[in-house]
């Protein structure tokens, strides 16, 4: 027993020798960033700078920790750096505990200011408005699929997507009651609801379902309402002190969700990119086809394809406009020469931005 407190002791001693190494290396490196932050001045975030930092560690880690661990660290560590020399304001889809929020986090750590916006309209608004740097919303779900507010408010605003954020959603069902008995009704957002639909199915049939604004206005009104429950994620149930009472029930464990960073500039380069617009095609025979052709001409590759009423836009009844993601910067050569020719065959194009693509 002895022996093993004896190296229990020189473990403990060694940890600490390491913590102090630590410890001063990341000052060291908040030195340097400062040091950056004098020469450069002006905007100081770069999300592409981010991107090759967080994939660089990610090829080099060596373990025992896992990949998705040490990113986080490191996230953590440039927004704390970042924050000594511009602390960052963020405008997400409210209120607090909606999954934008934990995507906001996971994009830009924790040192950012985060406004909390009741409507996706409200965020792209407070960027335009110069009263936060960055918005994040969401734009569409692998279920669900597309939000078409934010892709009208895409086609309209002057911000430019800078970033992309994938965040896996875990829908759980929250309450302050004890048991799934206890319940007398579920508030949840429509999205959610459908996410969750064949396990509601199964085991709260006849379970009254009201629909509201969002899965956290949903979890605040069950942490109000001690016989209802809620569909939200744990940042809600930790946010209005609610209990689990059956986690992860979204019907598919892959459920997905997307959003992107908006703000009045895009990202140069990373090296592994995307880059986003909108367009229409010109009404003659053969012309959506026309359109898309210089992008498998010149190898680029599209990973959306999406049609959207015009509203109003460009045209009347029956007018689409098509979001396009392809792989690959507006800066790369094989980009610019495919989107010069389809902007030929366009009737309109207008570009959204090139930024980091998201780690799947």
């Amino acid at each position: 027993m002895a022996d093993q407190d004896d190296e229990l002791g020189k473990l403990r001693e060694s940890i600490d020798r390491i913590d102090d190494e630590v410890l001063r290396l990341i000052n060291q490196r908040a030195q340097l960033a400062h040091r950056i932050g004098e020469i450069k001045q002006g905007n100081l975030y770069r999300p592409e700078r981010e991107a090759q930092v967080l994939r660089r560690i990610g090829e080099a880690n060596p373990g025992p920790l896992p990949t998705a661990a040490t990113q986080i660290i490191f996230r953590e560590l440039m927004s704390a750096c970042l924050a000594l020399e511009q602390p960052l304001r963020i405008a997400y889809l409210g209120p607090q505990g909606t999954f934008t929020e934990t995507a906001a986090r996971k994009h830009f750590g924790s040192a950012p200011s985060l406004t909390s916006c009741a409507a996706i309209d409200d965020a792209f608004r407070a960027v335009e408005a110069g009263n936060v740097d960055y918005a994040v919303v969401p734009v569409e779900n692998s279920t669900e699929g597309a939000i078409g507010r934010t892709l009208d408010l895409l086609l309209s605003s002057p911000l430019k997507i800078c970033g992309e954020i994938s965040l896996r959603i875990h829908q759980n069902l929250l309450s302050k009651a004890d048991s799934l008995t206890a319940v007398k009704r579920l508030y949840s957002h429509a999205q959610s609801l459908a996410q969750c639909h064949e396990w509601l199915n199964r085991n709260l049939a006849q379970l009254p379902r009201v629909p509201v604004a969002s899965n956290a206005e949903g979890a605040r009104l069950a942490a109000e309402d001690p016989e209802s429950c809620a569909i939200a994620g744990d940042a809600a149930a930790s946010h209005y002190g609610l209990k689990v009472l059956a986690a992860n029930i979204e019907d598919d464990p892959n459920n997905t969700t997307r959003f992107l960073v908006l703000a009045e500039h895009d990202a140069g380069p990373s090296g592994c990119d995307k880059t986003s617009f909108v367009c229409t095609a010109q009404n003659r025979p053969g012309a959506v086809l026309a359109l898309l052709a210089p992008l498998a001409a010149h190898g680029v590759s599209m990973t959306k394809f999406e049609s959207r009423p015009a509203r109003g836009f460009n045209g009347g009844r029956w007018e689409y406009v098509f979001f396009v993601d392809i792989e690959g910067h507006q800066q790369d050569a094989e980009v610019v020469v495919a989107l010069k020719e389809l902007s030929e065959n366009a009737g309109f194009i207008k570009i959204l931005g090139s930024y980091p693509a998201a780690a799947q």
